[in-house]
Formats: C-alpha cells, structure tokens, sequence
C-alpha cells in the first residue's frame, strides 16, 4: 500500500468499508445511522475520525464484534491487507464462537420449515389419503 495513502485518521464509514466489514460505503454509513456502531462506548456517526487505537463495537447481522483499529487507511485493498487493519478482542472472539454454538445448537423452529403452504398437488394427495383412510370399516 502507498505510503500517501496511509493516514492518521479516517471517516467511520470509510474505514469500515476499507476494513472490509460492509461491501459498500452506503451500506456502512446506513449501519451507522441505525446506531449498529459505536466508536470508544459512544454512539459514533459516519463523519467521526476514528484513529490508531480507537476500539469500535459493531454488529453484522446477529454477529456482534468489538475489533481495536490497528491501522487507518480510506483505500480498499485486498482482504490480506485488510485483516491487518484492525484487531478484534479475545472477549469478541469468544462471544462470536460461543453464539455461533448456541444458534447451532439451537436452531430457529420457523427454520426447519421447507416449504410453504401445499401446492393443489399436495393438497389432492392429502385428500385422496384422508378418503382411504377414513373409509377404513372398524369391526
């Protein structure tokens, strides 16, 4: 990476997008908006200069992270050199595993579904059964 374009410090939303944590700027600063995102415990807008060692708490969906900024730089570069723009803490990293665990573990019951309400096929089948099968004499 070119030295110029190495900073002290750098909008919020364009470092989480350098970081590689949203695929777009947009979808950064829309994270920010929602309060997804908060720069040293404060709520933090898209403006906001984060610097080296500046600790930034964010959530990816379910995934909540807490990562230390280890470098700034506002130019997307290849996921190696990305990696090396921020460290994330032990305690994100055991929380990260431990939820991982717990959402296999315990999945959503409205998950296992497969399919919607039955096709007229399906709801045929289903009659045709129940005609059999309630036609069925006791003795």
């Amino acid at each position: 990476m070119k030295e110029s374009s190495r900073t002290d410090k750098v909008r919020l939303d364009k470092w989480l997008w350098a970081a590689r944590f949203f695929k777009t700027r947009s979808l950064s600063a829309d994270e920010i908006g929602r309060g997804r995102v908060q720069v040293n415990g404060q709520a933090a807008k898209a403006s906001r200069e984060v610097r080296v060692g500046d600790t930034i708490a964010l959530k990816q969906g379910q995934v909540a992270r807490t990562v230390v900024v280890t470098a700034a730089s506002e130019h997307r570069g290849p996921a190696t050199v990305a990696q090396g723009m921020f460290a994330e803490t032990p305690e994100s990293i055991e929380r990260r595993t431990r939820e991982a665990l717990a959402r296999r573990l315990n999945a959503e019951p409205s998950l296992t579904i497969e399919q919607g309400r039955p096709t007229k096929r399906d709801r045929r089948q289903l009659a045709d059964w129940n005609r059999w099968s309630a036609s069925a004499e006791p003795e």
